[in-house]
């Protein structure tokens, strides 16, 4: 058997194992990457691990450690409490707060099931005790943490643009996000009509004395210096092009600093099983590489068509693919895929791109996927049965038609 296919054979039993089993497919992946680089390529351990992404490392780590600093002095809570008073409380547009926020949450860093997991109890809660449709706010908190997580700073942005740097193509870091922030905006404003988001418009989050609890609220000092930090991030990464990890190294370990008591444990919440598995699937990225077995799979791909065709056919088979298992680990492979095609055609190397992103990760509302099921399990006072046929359905929908709208809005007007 050539080392092509049992690199893909590899691929695959991982991609199942992780599915059926609770092992993070990051495991798999340097344990693949060590037993097909060894025994199918005959390479050195250096030469294993010349594929281990160092810099999405550092960046990986910082963030999540910045977000954990900023989450353990309150000021996440902070920015959720100033954008309900922003809109006075009307239950209507609580919806479009959490989204903004979870958008907000995750372009400063956050990763998405990070950003869903602190959200979705406060949204789902929301929606029960003021009769809004609980399908539409969890959905809408998904797509908010989907619309911000392709910005520069972010962790999927920051994923898919480092792998983009290492080809010869060029994608605007601006066109990625606002791609994916547009089209999350559009999905969320159709979820947001068709499920009745102006059912209860007249619902005030001020009955029950919520409102004085948010006018209690104030900005301490160290929430001030902690925006004040985010602020000097996205400046010192946009304006002056400095590496976003070693900057919110710096930033989380100065807050942390003033606030040693209360920090101690902020560490722990550095997100580890997306380090390992971002790290691990890139790292076997390089082993798929160096088999020739990218190259190998994209001449396959555009030997089946028109380029246009197969952009299409690889939206729709991440995007099937997503719903089961992990976005991030899809991207990884499918990026470097999509390379050749895009070198040997007339595409949009930031459609394309921005295509297959938004495709692999829409999708996440499934309840097989981490934030879909943190929308059902944070569902209240609801026929579980029934609301777990509801996000279903609504997945079923967002992979049918997700793909194609992608497709037609990023990659066919290269073409025309």
């Amino acid at each position: 058997m050539s080392a092509e296919m049992i690199s893909i054979g590899a691929l695959g039993v991982m991609f199942v194992v992780a599915t059926v089993l609770p092992i993070n497919i990051g495991i798999l992946a340097f344990i693949g990457a060590f037993v097909v680089g060894t025994a199918s390529l005959g390479l050195s351990e250096d030469e294993i691990f010349e594929g281990f992404p160092v810099s999405l490392f550092v960046t990986i780590v910082g963030v999540t450690y910045l977000f954990s600093v900023a989450q353990r002095n309150g000021t996440i809570d902070l920015l959720v409490r100033a954008g309900i008073k922003l809109v006075r409380g009307k239950a209507a547009l609580i919806p479009w707060v959490l989204f903004a926020v979870a958008a907000v949450l995750t372009a400063f860093g956050t990763f998405t099931p990070a950003a869903v997991a602190l959200l979705a109890p406060v949204g789902m809660n929301f929606a029960h005790r003021f009769g809004i449709s609980q399908l539409m706010v969890g959905m809408m908190v998904i797509s908010g943490a989907h619309a911000g997580a392709f910005s520069p700073i972010a962790v999927s942005g920051a994923l898919v643009l480092g792998m983009v740097d290492q080809t010869p193509l060029e994608v605007a870091p601006s066109a990625l996000f606002l791609a994916s922030f547009g089209f999350n905006f559009l999905l969320s404003l159709l979820t947001f009509f068709l499920l009745g988001g102006f059912g209860r418009k007249r619902a005030q989050v001020a009955e029950g004395g919520e409102a004085e609890q948010l006018d209690a609220a104030r900005l301490t000092w160290r929430q001030a210096l902690t925006l004040v930090a985010l602020a000097g991030l996205v400046v010192g990464a946009l304006v002056f092009h400095l590496e976003i990890g070693f900057l919110a190294l710096l930033a989380a370990t100065a807050l942390t600093l003033v606030d040693v008591k209360n920090q101690a444990k902020a560490v722990d919440g550095i997100s580890w099983s997306t380090i390992l598995l971002v790290a691990g699937m890139v790292t076997y990225v390089g082993i798929l590489e160096k088999a020739g077995t990218i190259e190998a799979v994209s001449q396959g791909a555009a030997g089946m068509g028109a380029p246009l065709f197969v952009a299409l056919l690889l939206c729709f088979v991440v995007a099937v693919v997503s719903a089961f298992a992990s976005s991030t680990a899809i991207l990884t492979a499918i990026i470097p895929i999509a390379v050749p095609l895009l070198l040997a055609s007339h595409l949009s190397a930031a459609g394309l791109v921005a295509a297959l992103a938004i495709s692999t990760t829409i999708v996440d509302t499934s309840p097989f996927s981490t934030n879909g099921a943190l929308v059902l399990s944070n569902a209240r006072g609801v026929d579980r049965d029934r609301f777990y046929k509801q996000i279903i359905g609504y997945t079923a929908g967002i992979v049918g038609a997700g793909p194609v709208l992608a497709w037609c809005f990023l990659v066919l007007p290269s073409a025309v």
